[in-house]
This record gives C-alpha cells, sequence and structure tokens, in this order.
C-alpha cells in the first residue's frame, strides 16, 4: 500500500462497509481478495480499509469526503437511536439489528437505483451485479484510479439515461436483461425526457406511485428506489426473505413501532434472513 493512498481516516462504531456492500441496496459495492471495500459511484472508485485500531481509511481527500461520501453513507444519522426503538420482547429483531450492525441506508443516485431494481427482479444478487457490471462497461463512462497497490485500473460509471435510452435491443440483449430489456429501456427514455425530475419533493406515497406509472415498476421496485434513492426510511420493500420473516416471525405485519424507520429495521430483518437462510 503506498502511503500516499489512504489520505483520509475516520472512525465510526456504527459502520459496517463489509455489512453494507452484502445487505442488497447497493450493486457496485463488494469486499475485495484483499479485504478492503471497494465502491463505485459519484464517478469515483472509493476504497474503504477497515485500519487495525477499528477505524477506517478511505482513499480521498477530507474535504471530498466532506463533501460527497459523509453524506452518502448517512454518517450524519443516528443508527442506535433507530435500534433503541426495538420491542424489549423481540428477541428476533435484537439479534438481527446486532448482527447487522454498522448497515446503514446509502443515499444512491435514483436513476441507478431505478435500472438496478428493475433489473433485479427474478434475479440472485450475484447475476444483478453481472448485469450491472455489462451495462456499465457498454454505455457508461471509462474512468481511471489509482490503485492500492500503485497501478492505474479503469473502471465505468453508471450508464446515463440518454446513453441506455439510445442503445439497440441487440445491445442491450448483450448485458444478460432478459425480459426486462423493455422495461430498462422504457425507463432510460422517460428519465432521458426528465421522468425523475421533482420527484423528490413528493410525498412518499405519491412518490411511490409515480414510479409505478413506469413498465415493469411494481411495488417492491418503487419501494427499493424510495428506501435507497429517496431516502423514505419509513418505506419497508417486501421481497421472498422479508415475506418470510413477516409471516413466520410477526403473524403477518412488523409492529407498528417501527413505521417511521421501517427501511432501517427492513434491512436487518432482510440481511440476517438472507445471511442465515432462515426458513419459513
Amino acid at each position: 500500500m503506498q502511503d500516499d493512498i489512504f489520505k483520509y481516516e475516520l472512525s465510526f462504531g456504527d459502520l459496517s462497509p463489509e455489512a453494507i456492500a452484502e445487505s442488497g441496496q447497493c450493486f457496485r459495492m463488494g469486499v475485495r481478495p484483499d479485504g478492503d471495500v471497494s465502491l463505485i459511484a459519484k464517478g469515483q472508485m472509493l476504497i474503504i480499509r477497515r485500519n487495525k485500531d477499528g477505524g477506517f481509511s478511505f482513499n480521498t481527500t477530507e474535504e471530498v469526503f466532506g463533501s460527497v461520501w459523509k453524506d452518502y453513507f448517512d454518517l450524519d444519522t443516528d443508527y442506535e437511536g433507530f435500534r433503541a426503538l426495538i420491542k424489549e420482547d423481540d428477541e428476533f429483531l435484537k439479534t438481527a439489528a446486532s448482527f447487522g450492525t454498522g448497515i446503514r441506508i446509502l443515499r444512491q443516485e435514483p436513476f441507478e437505483m431505478l435500472i438496478s431494481f428493475i433489473i433485479s427482479q427474478r434475479k440472485t444478487i450475484p447475476a444483478i451485479r453481472t448485469a450491472i457490471e455489462r451495462l456499465c462497461e457498454s454505455f457508461g463512462t471509462k474512468r481511471y484510479f489509482m490503485d492500492t497497490d500503485g497501478s492505474e485500473k479503469t473502471f465505468y460509471d453508471f450508464p446515463s439515461p440518454e446513453a441506455l435510452a439510445g442503445a439497440s435491443e441487440t445491445e442491450l440483449a448483450s448485458c444478460g436483461l432478459g425480459y426486462r430489456l423493455p422495461y430498462v429501456r422504457e425507463a432510460a427514455g422517460r428519465c432521458a425526457m426528465g421522468g425523475l425530475s421533482g420527484l423528490e419533493e413528493l410525498p412518499t406515497a405519491e412518490l411511490i406511485e409515480r414510479l409505478m406509472d413506469l413498465k415493469g415498476v411494481g411495488i417492491k421496485v418503487a419501494s427499493c428506489v424510495a428506501l435507497f434513492a429517496y431516502h423514505r426510511l419509513e418505506v419497508s420493500p417486501v421481497d421472498v426473505w422479508m415475506k418470510r420473516v413477516i409471516d413466520s416471525v410477526y403473524g403477518g405485519s412488523l409492529p407498528e413501532e417501527y413505521a417511521p424507520c421501517a427501511g432501517v429495521i427492513q434491512q436487518y430483518l432482510f440481511n440476517y434472513a438472507r445471511m442465515t437462510k432462515l426458513q419459513g
């Protein structure tokens, strides 16, 4: 590791890049063979290293971290406060929250989240990652960064709406989109014409309704976009793992007490159920 690569160090007791990378909310974040975590977002390749003292190092400057990544990782939000809302007798959630401590809801780019979760339908997380990387390599801007070993490497931005809207069916088909291909094309075309403009100002119910106007966007995809792009923490997407938890542990619905931070609770439950392969 070069001395000038990791320029900014920060300690957070409630941040786990590894857990976030595996939490199903971000498909361009992963643990590298050397144990570092890499993330492609905001036109940058961010590399995060866990230090021996429990803190973290980032290959960025203090100024950029403060203006970009602090907000992206939602570091001003008190997640310990969310966990304090867990009911005393809710042993399952207490275990799940302890297991997933350090997961935070990232503030991601709306178009990327919309396309990513359209692609995610009926795909495993590895398959989603593969399709998204093919899309980025085919239509995203190529960029360069200095890796931790001092070598220059490349990565690709997530494509713009215009780039995807202008792609042919043959080009998109090569990315492994399957039946989702026309949904991706339509969403890209709508967004290229300003289809996501102003959505951040809408109440949550109206935001989800507008997202569902797009072909191929049902309640689960719209909920994921609302939570992971628009930071609507009261939204709790329900997939097969969450349905299994809700039905087998909570008798069909999450306790009302969790409503204000249902999205955070969902991440703890989803992560725990998937990682432990909870049976229904």
